[in-house]
């Protein structure tokens, strides 16, 4: 027999960092129910195979689902493989390119490696869309499409700006909604997460499962994390995320780069610190004798912390505060065979390194002011280089090169 937490346990810790709970009241009679019977609740989650390179913008749903885990609820990952292949549009002004059956599956592995940081791996049940929705004859697709209408699909935000637009929008689009809500059918979800940006797919998911028969599921929106910018979500095409994938340094770095008023949310978001932490925290950021600064280390340390360990956040911290505060060198810099090369334009330099993938982007790096050798500012995009063995390149705040 299942012990859960109390009502108002649960609650507390579930409604941590949520936008919005549709509807709340159903949500907590499910949990009332649950407590009651002993039974957990089916906590979905459908994740996207099109990106298997997670940051902590998406950590923040993942978490969520982590907070049900450990409440003793039941939470079921569904890769989305099949639907994969249709491409949702979401939060975009054009169709996303779709994915091979094939590709969605390699995706769908890395993202459930990469998730299990987060998650309890052993109590996490993974299930692949393509289980039932690959086995559903056009009969049952015609039945499923007539439960929902034209109207209500392009009230869909992104529907509606291109449809305004005059932008195409192909009829197979149409059913990834609706594919996505055969999911909830599939694993009788009581609950479904998700960002803000799939509240109407979610809400889709409720009116197909009622359809079906079954009770329907609760919504639980989670925020958009907004990158290190501070500016566009936390997005790999802006170059404004932290990998929770990435090296020590790479987290602790890019923590730091964050702007202040953003330290509480990503305390909030994307770490594990508890509800009474986040209120001195608070606390602390309104108090103006407290240094954000401080703040801000103590959350790089934490997010180096839960992604690596303790030892690897105290080493990416002095590794940090040598290079930025005692204007010192990495201990430790990668070395780079540039066999008999003697002289080199400092753009190809930079590509050959691979700390550019064009010249375009090496002049952008130049131009920028971000790139010295030995301490010394390049500023001259057609300049040659001399190349010495055990120069440093440096490229940007955290790339250092010796050149061999």
């Amino acid at each position: 027999m299942i012990k859960f937490p109390s009502i108002n346990e649960q609650m507390d810790i579930i409604k941590r960092g949520v936008v919005e709970i549709i509807p709340e009241d159903e949500l907590v009679k499910k949990i009332e129910k649950s407590i009651k019977t002993s039974k957990p609740l089916n906590i979905k989650l459908g994740c996207d195979p099109s990106r298997p390179d997670l940051h902590i913008g998406h950590s923040v749903v993942i978490r969520k689902l982590a907070q049900f885990q450990e409440l003793g609820h039941q939470a079921i990952l569904i890769i989305g493989d099949f639907t994969g292949m249709i491409g949702d549009p979401s939060g975009r002004n054009a169709t996303r390119p779709a994915l091979s059956l094939e590709q969605t599956r390699i995706n769908g592995e890395s993202y459930f490696q990469q998730a299990s940081k987060i998650l309890h791996k052993e109590k996490t049940k993974i299930v692949y869309n393509s289980d039932w929705l690959g086995k559903m004859s056009f009969e049952d697709v015609i039945k499923l499409a007539s439960k929902y209408t034209v109207a209500r699909m392009i009230e869909r935000d992104d529907f509606t700006k291109r449809f305004k637009a005059g932008e195409p929008i192909s009829i197979h689009e149409f059913l990834y909604p609706l594919a996505q809500a055969m999911d909830s059918v599939a694993i009788e979800s009581d609950v479904e997460l998700g960002g803000t940006d799939q509240k109407f797919n979610l809400l889709v998911g409720r009116d197909i499962q009622r359809e079906y028969g079954f009770e329907p599921q609760v919504i639980l929106t989670m925020p958009l994390l907004v990158g290190t910018d501070g500016v566009e979500k936390m997005s790999k095409s802006y170059d404004n995320y932290i990998g929770i994938s990435d090296e020590p340094s790479q987290i602790y770095g890019r923590t730091l780069s964050i702007p202040d008023n953003l330290i509480y949310t990503y305390f909030e978001l994307a770490t594990t610190v508890s509800n009474e932490k986040l209120k001195e925290i608070k606390n602390l950021l309104a108090d103006e004798k407290t240094n954000p600064r401080d703040i801000k280390r103590e959350l790089a340390r934490t997010l180096v912390t839960m992604y690596h360990n303790k030892e690897a956040a105290e080493i990416a911290q002095q590794e940090f505060d040598n290079i930025f505060i005692n204007k010192g060198l990495p201990d430790e810099i990668e070395e780079f065979k540039v066999g008999d090369i003697k002289e080199i334009n400092i753009l190809d330099l930079i590509i050959l390194v691979n700390f550019a993938s064009s010249k375009s982007e090496a002049r952008r790096l130049v131009m920028q002011g971000g790139v010295s050798i030995d301490g010394d500012k390049i500023n001259n995009v057609q300049q040659t280089i001399s190349v010495n063995s055990g120069m440093i390149l440096k490229v940007g705040k955290r790339k250092f090169i010796k050149l061999i």
